[in-house]
This record gives structure tokens, sequence and C-alpha cells, in this order.
């Protein structure tokens, strides 16, 4: 964990994850080019989380919590579509929540895994709701792997890698992350101001005054679902800035290629971040998804 005052904590899983990208893309023929199809299809399924950590927009007074759900129907639609399109990228329980809140995720990865055998299924969890029972119980309704934020302390952390290991978890299943460590270590996180939704929170970040230079490369592999089935461009839009589409009234692929979203591509790959919320952004965006960019370029 040691690094110099300028430098950013980076997640170890980015690699893994860069990999990832990179090998799942799927090309689809749209108004006669070849073009990927979201390597990555991220579901914030609830409105709801039960912390408030301090580099959270959740931290902020004014910020409200939702004990709101998925419902069946979009989430089936979405695996219906993405059946049709044989879709074999992953599908990741994440974004603004803690999926495991949700007495509904079981059946929520059955439904992808039956849908969609090839695909890859992940979740990120805090590990709070999770016990030996609950672990096991992830996998054998189809979960690949599960991205476990520990954010207690280092014997928090080994109790759940050991859990880990009890349910007789493949090390390439899971990644119990430290999370626990001081602000001057970045609390063991890659922080991000949450595109400019830092202001207010116990660790403030503040806005950028002046844009990024440099592309952003998510939205070209992304596709970020919340549970009102608001189609964001970025899992970084806390403020839901931009909402590209309705799941609930539109087609997933009509959507991906909309008019809306490729502009949107279109001035990030070549990067320019003039526009809300990019402008205020502190979110690299090259980690990974140039190979997919450069498909819409």
């Amino acid at each position: 964990m040691n690094k110099s005052k300028n430098e950013k904590f980076l997640d170890p899983n980015l690699k893994n994850k860069s990999k990832t990208v990179e090998e799942k893309i799927q090309l689809y023929e749209f108004n006669g080019n070849m073009l990927p199809l979201p390597t990555e299809i991220e579901i914030s399924e609830s409105g709801t989380c039960n912390r408030s950590c301090s580099f959270c927009p959740r931290s902020a007074p004014d910020f409200v919590d939702k004990k709101e759900f998925i419902k069946n129907s979009l989430h089936e639609k979405l695996c219906v579509e993405l059946q049709e399109l044989n879709y074999k990228g992953t599908i990741r329980y994440s974004g603004f929540v803690e999926p495991m809140l949700d007495k509904n995720i079981f059946n929520l990865i059955s439904m992808v895994r039956n849908y969609l055998p090839e695909s890859n299924i992940e979740m990120v969890t805090n590990g709070d709701p999770l016990n030996l029972k609950r672990l096991k119980k992830l996998f054998e309704h189809g979960l690949n792997k599960v991205l476990i934020s520990s954010y207690d302390g280092k014997m928090e952390t080994e109790k759940l890698e050991e859990m880990c290991v009890k349910a007789n978890l493949d090390p390439s299943q899971y990644m119990v992350r430290h999370r626990y460590y001081s602000e001057d270590q970045d609390f063991g996180i890659t922080l991000s101001n949450r595109s400019g939704l830092m202001t207010n929170t116990e660790f403030k970040i503040e806005p950028l005054k002046e844009p990024l230079k440099n592309p952003c490369y998510i939205p070209s592999y992304t596709f970020f679902l919340d549970y009102q089935g608001d189609v964001l461009m970025c899992p970084h839009d806390w403020g839901k800035k931009i909402i590209l589409g309705d799941l609930n009234k539109e087609k997933l692929k009509d959507i991906w290629f909309s008019k809306k979203f490729m502009g949107i591509r279109k001035m990030l790959n070549k990067s320019n971040r003039n526009f809300q919320p990019c402008n205020v952004c502190d979110v690299e965006g090259t980690f990974m998804g140039e190979k997919n960019a450069s498909y819409f370029n």
C-alpha cells in the first residue's frame, strides 16, 4: 500500500476486469457497420444500501435511501433481449447499492444463468449480509465471481477470506478487497468524485474546475441499468445527469446504438468532456475499453 503523495490507489481487480472487457467483445451489425455490444451490463438493482461510507455520496446528509428493488418483469425483459443477441459478456450486480439486501437476488442470478448460460455473472458486495449458507447459495444459483469490499479491518477481512475457503471457492471465484485503510491511503479504493457529487459528503472531493483532456472509454463498453429502468451513461454518474433511455419502454440495442449514446461516445473518444457531468468528473476512463472504443471511432 506504499505510494507517493500524488499517486492514486488502483484496484488490483482492474487488470482482471480489463482482460475480461477485451476478451468479451461481441460485434453486431448496425447500419452497415460491425459495432461492439456492451461487454459489461451493470445492474444497480435497488435504491438501498446498509452503509453510508465517508467516500460515498450516501454519506451526504441529503442523500435519499430508497428501499425499492428491480421488478422481475424488467429484469426478465433485459435477459430476453440479451438472449436474442446471444450475449456472452459480463452481468454485474453492483452500482450504487448493496445487492445482498435484495431477498430476490438469488432468483435474479438464476434468471440470468438460465437465459444466458455462457455469460459471466458477478456481484460486488460489502459482505455484511453474507454468511456461509448465503455465499454457497449464490454460486449454486449461477454466480461466477463475488467481489467483497471489506470495510471494518484486517480481522474482519480475514474472516471473509476464510468463509470463501470454507465455501470451497476457487481463488478465481472471489476477491476480498481491503477497504479499511486510512484516508491517506485512499481507503483502499480507487477514489473518484462521483461526477461531482462528493461536495457535501463526509470525505469531500471537489468537482474539477476544468475538464480532463483525455478520452473516456467507459460508455463504449458499459451498459448501466438502475432498478427503475433508467439507462445511465456511466456507473460514476450518481446524480443521473444523463439518462439515455428507459428499458421499460425501449429495447437495449436501440438505447445502446441510439443517436444520443453514439454522440457521447464520439465526444469522449475525442477527449471532449465539455458537458455535464463529464466536465467535473475526475475518472481517468482509459484503464480499459480502448479496443471497444476503436470500433465506434
